[in-house]
């Protein structure tokens, strides 16, 4: 088998979301036979998301199939200007937002990069809620930073995951009372000074709103997605515009739409309330035209396991839990488009 061989069975995989194999659409960056190995470097984005490992399962299947003595050893990159960038060794840096306080956002977020870490990716969470973080709480993280000698800042892990928050810097009860100028500059530091590292994922968990923290991540760091949290309310929906148009504003790929608080489901009678309403977040996302990354049920077990430190995505006996890992594999999913769509305009 030569290299031309192998192009044409790698054109007989299909791209599950776009429409073309990967070869046409551009997705095949490499390809090169050594030693009895095909090795094969995939324009794929988002680690661990369900349909990109789909695809490099197919490309070994096809590969085993033809040859099945040939060794198969593939690697996924994609280009990313990296010069000047404040983190450079991170693949995706995905936004956690909300147009107003009280939808769960936080919880949204923690049980998002908890169910990346745990479907094997590397994962950082930052709390950049300048003004109320909650993230140490949500995972009984209370380890202090340390710090290098060159005053860069190692952030602690918990569930698998880097974390930083403004928690860790100050008194535990110390409020913060800060303007504009002060947490645009503490923002930027923090997101220079932490050795995030490698990462497959920077989960950040937005303040709600769309004040200065909110411009601050997106004239600071290259947002690659972002998730939108809601309730099926209508104040809520009308809030999450809000947040819809300002990264509509900066160009930022927005993911989806998460509907927290769907629905509560009585556990002495096992009847379901719509208490915030009934498919808001769906119909939202219809009117938007924009992805709808699932129903998270208004559940104690998720508010329980928030004050514990234990991510209810993290769950094997709970309903919820499905929701929530559901919930993360849509979002994986969908950053890989976003990834692999631009590739392919590209290469046209």
């Amino acid at each position: 088998m030569d290299e031309a061989e192998l192009r044409e069975l790698l054109a007989s995989v299909e791209d599950p979301d776009l429409e073309g194999d990967i070869v046409s659409l551009g997705l095949v960056n490499d390809v090169a036979l050594e030693n009895g190995s095909a090795h094969i470097d995939l324009a794929l984005g988002a680690p661990f998301s369900p349909t990109e490992t789909t695809i490099a399962d197919r490309v070994r299947e096809v590969i085993g199939d033809a040859a099945p003595d040939l060794a198969v050893e593939l690697t996924a990159s994609i280009d990313r200007d990296t010069e000047g960038d404040v983190l450079p060794g991170v693949k995706n840096v995905v936004a956690v937002a909300s147009g107003k306080g009280g939808v769960g956002k936080s919880t949204v977020a923690v049980n998002l990069a908890a169910g990346l870490a745990d479907r094997g990716a590397r994962v950082g969470l930052f709390d950049a809620d300048i003004y109320g973080p909650n993230v140490p709480r949500m995972l009984d993280a209370h380890e202090r930073p340390e710090a290098t000698e060159d005053d860069q800042i190692i952030p602690p892990e918990k569930h698998g995951m880097k974390l930083m928050s403004m928690d860790f810097l100050l008194g535990e009860d110390d409020p913060v009372i800060w303007r504009g100028p002060m947490v645009h500059q503490t923002l930027t530091q923090l997101f220079e000074d932490v050795q995030w590292g490698d990462l497959d994922y920077l989960v950040v968990d937005l303040p709600p709103g769309t004040g200065d923290t909110q411009l601050t991540l997106l004239q600071t760091v290259p947002v690659t997605g972002a998730v939108i949290v809601t309730t099926p309310q209508g104040v809520a929906l009308d809030d999450a515009r809000k947040g819809l148009e300002m990264f509509g504003k900066h160009e930022t790929p927005v993911l989806g739409i998460i509907e927290n608080m769907s629905s509560f489901k009585c556990p002495d009678c096992g009847s379901e309330h719509a208490i915030f309403g009934e498919g808001g977040g769906r119909e939202f996302a219809d009117q938007v035209q924009m992805p709808f990354l699932g129903e998270i049920p208004l559940d104690p077990e998720i508010r329980e396991r928030g004050d514990e430190g234990r991510p209810a995505v993290l769950a094997d006996d709970l309903d919820v839990s499905g929701a929530f890992r559901n919930f993360v594999a849509n979002t994986a999913n969908n950053q890989g488009i976003v990834h692999r769509n631009r590739l392919s305009e590209q290469s046209e």
